[in-house]
């Protein structure tokens, strides 16, 4: 035996061992904070959701610069939280949509209205029929992304249920 373990007490012991298990337990944040990127610049953001409406090639130039900005979102207020994705999706842009998509966006309600997947909107409308009138990025609705993509299917589909409005008021409570 070495000259430590011949002078380590019970209470020594059993200190030495609740350290050792609340470090396991409790593993230190600073390691996972070591290796998560800077927060993106809100201008950046600003400018990514901006251009993701209509500019599909600063869309790309962005997202080669820093690939993170496929998931970001911008808050135009009060919580109206708008991503890429929703940017394309609610001014009817399938081209930058499909990017998007391809790269990993996250896809959506509002999106598979736009995009016309039928099948996708009467899954999710079958689940929860309450989702019919649902507020998409500022208030825009099932039907409005539906009638931005030329969705007539589901368009119609949507207005046998009950779907009147394109826009609810984003702010409104319900």
């Amino acid at each position: 035996m070495n000259a430590l373990q011949n002078n380590l007490t019970r209470h020594d012991f059993l200190q030495v061992s609740l350290l050792g298990a609340a470090g396991i337990l409790f593993p230190s944040t600073t390691s996972f904070s070591q290796d998560k990127p800077q927060a993106i610049k809100l201008e950046i953001v600003k400018e990514f959701v901006g251009v993701s409406h209509s500019n599909l090639d600063r869309v790309k130039e962005m997202l080669e610069n820093d690939p993170q900005l496929l998931h970001v979102s911008y808050d135009w207020g009060g919580g109206d939280y708008e991503s890429g994705i929703e940017a394309a999706g609610h001014v009817g842009n399938k081209e930058i949509a499909a990017y998007l998509l391809s790269k990993g966006a996250r896809y959506n309600i509002y999106l598979a209205c736009m995009l016309s997947h039928l099948d996708v909107v009467k899954q999710v409308l079958t689940f929860n029929h309450q989702l019919l009138n649902s507020k998409g990025p500022h208030g825009f609705t099932m039907l409005h992304h539906a009638k931005k993509g030329e969705a007539s299917a589901v368009e119609e589909y949507l207005q046998s249920l009950g779907a009147v409005e394109t826009r609810i008021d984003f702010y409104a409570r319900s």
